[in-house]
């Protein structure tokens, strides 16, 4: 196997996995979303390139924190969809993660953007 083609084969494993989230999962569908609107309006507001990078990039993050989140639910519902305490604290802490995630999104468009008004 060369290289490319490992590239060429992983490329086509991250295609389907994003085609799988938007497909089955609502909420990273919800985000894409809102990806689509914030990340073109985050490189017209951002006046530099780090400003740019984090009001484009924090939106990405939230995408790639549920994108983990929905395969440890993926992974935790195969083993068993039967409730158990450590299959529910995995779904939370994922959970928490997407969570979190949107925090620091919104945290860098508020801290970016109040500059300007304040």
């Amino acid at each position: 196997m060369t290289d490319a083609g490992r590239i060429v084969r992983a490329a086509g494993y991250s295609i389907a996995g994003l085609r799988a989230a938007l497909r089955r999962e609502s909420a990273f569908r919800q985000e894409a979303m809102l990806f689509i609107v914030l990340a073109p309006l985050g490189a017209w507001l951002g006046r530099d390139g780090v400003e740019r990078a984090l009001l484009v990039g924090s939106p990405l993050i939230v995408l790639i924190v549920e994108l983990l989140n929905s395969a440890v639910e993926a992974a935790v519902d195969r083993i068993s969809k039967k409730k158990h305490k450590l299959s529910g604290r995995a779904k939370d802490m994922g959970s928490a993660a997407v969570y979190l995630s949107l925090a620091l999104a919104m945290l860098i468009w508020v801290f970016v953007l109040a500059d300007r008004i304040i």
